[in-house]
């Protein structure tokens, strides 16, 4: 029998007993996704760090916004691709892949945003994204009305700010402790 495989470099034991809600939670994954993502395993050692990050997981990317839920995807698969996070860019573009419908545009964005086929709204989007990760002190008045021209309102701009924040925050833990993505995103909607 094959032993699991590693999530991440930390031997962090899952919480026994685990939560009824965690369970639930977990089931739910499994239902919809096909799987449990590596990260809630990962966070799975302690119950208020997990609810915590799905807390807030949940309403940055789920909840209602002047953002689609590929246009949040998007900006984690360009901070993702900045960062270098491997866990991240794995399984949002797959996400990305999945809401836009094309096998190819997750690994565009991935790669090299610029090169793919994004309309004014996206582009200047993702350079605010993108701005954030490199130089977010250097961010000024100036940035935030190219996103007013683009089509953005104040809120649209605190969601992008807020996405983009959260996933430099979960790149610099999933790099730090060598989360690995799950093996099924891999293939998912190619």
């Amino acid at each position: 029998m094959n032993s699991p495989k590693k999530i991440m470099a930390l031997d962090l034991p899952v919480v026994d007993p685990m939560p009824e809600s965690t369970k639930k939670y977990f089931d739910i994954c499994q239902k919809k996704l096909g799987m449990v993502p590596n990260v809630l395993k990962a966070y799975a050692f302690d119950v208020s760090k997990l609810e915590a990050f799905t807390g807030f997981y949940n309403e940055l990317m789920l909840a209602d916004s002047g953002l689609t839920k590929l246009d949040r995807e998007m900006i984690a698969v360009t901070v993702s691709s900045i960062n270098n996070c491997f866990y991240c860019l794995v399984a949002h573009g797959a996400a990305v892949r999945q809401l836009s419908g094309d096998p190819i545009l997750g690994e565009m964005i991935a790669m090299n945003y610029k090169v793919a086929p994004l309309d004014k709204r996206q582009l200047a989007m993702l350079e605010f994204a993108e701005k954030i990760t490199r130089n977010s002190a250097g961010i000024e008045e100036c940035d935030r009305e190219i996103l007013r021209d683009a089509g953005f309102n104040d809120r649209d701009i605190w969601d992008i700010a807020n996405v983009a924040g959260f996933f430099n925050m979960t790149n610099r833990v999933a790099a730090a402790v060598d989360m690995r993505p799950n093996d099924e995103y891999h293939h998912q909607h190619r």
